[in-house]
């Protein structure tokens, strides 16, 4: 699987990449049909404290999962994508198998 990470006006420190790339190396265990992943990082200019956005679409052969989370950092916010994404696989896996 080819992960792809971007920060916007910023640079994103080597454990915070390492952190998103494990947790999105576990979802192959869910789903293993699972191409690529792009993931965007992005400080919101905004006055409260979740200003953190991660965004992670996980490309599938056929169809693309999307998710879209903000919060105090980024670490809460990739767990908070990464459980939309991780219910989004499994409502994919089940439709493929036609269940």
């Amino acid at each position: 699987m080819t992960i792809k990470i971007n920060s916007v006006h910023f640079k994103a420190d080597g454990k915070l990449e390492s952190f998103i790339k494990e947790k999105l190396q576990k979802m192959l265990s869910i789903y293993e049909g699972i191409i690529g992943s792009e993931v965007i990082l992005k400080l919101e200019n905004t006055e409260s404290r979740d200003n953190k956005m991660v965004e992670i679409r996980l490309i599938v052969r056929g169809y693309d999962l999307f998710a879209k989370k903000q919060a105090k950092s980024f670490e809460e916010a990739t767990d908070q994508a990464m459980e939309a994404l991780k219910k989004q696989l499994i409502k994919h896996k089940e439709k493929i198998r036609g269940l």
